[in-house]
């Protein structure tokens, strides 16, 4: 005898509700986020083309764009190096102090960038643990570029291992453990299994990573020295330029952050749009 299947009617949300919805979030959006930016960006054209490009071209300016470039050129590469690494650790091998590795990989999302920075002057300031030391050997890490790295790459350090070690997990081990019986090597399975397989969390990472690595403050203000035309960063010359009242450049300045910025997400939408097929096929997998 067969049992008659009831179903519930698909449920709807009300009109009402919904429309609510995205008009808070429509609402949100544009007060916190593109309202700021069109600002940023009507104040620095606010007199004209002409202020705005001396503003962009002025030498110091130059030398912290050159700076913030830089800076982002190695922190991201090396914290996407980590990143790769210490997502494969996790994932696919148990060893003792897995979890500590994990919660170190996450602590600079929990403390300020202010403090990262104070950790460095600490150890390597002249009267720091390890400044007296360096500098008896002629080398200098506070009020130079070498602090600003690596105060960058400590604020930069979870944002590609925190994109990979979930997908990386979900994904599990059995495509290299199948290619490892294949006779592939371990370099082999990686660059042939692995990294196809992450390459679209790596691209996040690596995307958010440098937008984080350009628009650092906090830390990189504590070792830099505001040292202009020298250890300025874009963010730190746009504080330097506000504070003397130069708002046309300080808003020229900080609209070319923003512009970094948009061109990354424009770069990561355009991939996305490129490649939606195979995107869509890896995260059914």
């Amino acid at each position: 005898m067969s049992q008659a299947r009831t179903t519930s009617p698909a449920r709807r949300d009300p009109p009402v509700l919904v429309a609510a919805l995205i008009g808070i979030a429509i609402a949100y959006l544009a007060l916190v986020l593109v309202l700021p930016l069109a600002t940023v960006f009507a104040e620095a054209l606010r007199r004209g083309l002409e202020p705005f490009v001396e503003g962009v071209t002025h030498a110091d300016s130059l030398a912290a764009i050159r700076l913030t470039l830089l800076v982002a050129a190695i922190a991201v590469p090396l914290n996407a190096i980590f990143g790769i690494a210490a997502a494969w650790a996790v994932t696919k091998f148990e060893f003792w102090g897995k979890s500590a590795l994990v919660t170190l990989i996450d602590l600079p999302f929990s403390i300020s960038p202010v403090i990262s920075g104070l950790v460095y002057v600490l150890l390597y300031g002249a009267h720091g643990w390890f400044g007296p030391t360096l500098d008896a050997l002629g080398i200098k890490v506070i009020f130079t570029v070498t602090g600003i790295v690596l105060a960058t790459i400590l604020v930069t350090l979870p944002f590609v291992a925190r994109e990979l070690i979930p997908l990386m997990q979900e994904q599990g081990s059995d495509e290299e453990a199948a290619a490892a019986t294949l006779g592939a090597g371990a370099w082999r399975t990686f660059f042939f299994v692995t990294l196809p397989n992450i390459k679209w969390a790596l691209m996040y990472g690596v995307l958010l990573c440098t937008a984080r690595a350009m628009g650092e403050f906090g830390a990189v203000a504590v070792v830099s020295g505001h040292i202009r035309g020298k250890t300025a960063t874009m963010p730190l010359h746009v504080e330097i330029l506000y504070n003397e009242y130069n708002f046309v450049a300080a808003f020229a300045i900080a609209s070319l952050l923003a512009l970094f910025a948009l061109i990354t997400l424009a770069v990561k939408t355009f991939l996305e749009a490129q490649f939606a097929d195979e995107l869509a096929a890896q995260r059914t997998r």
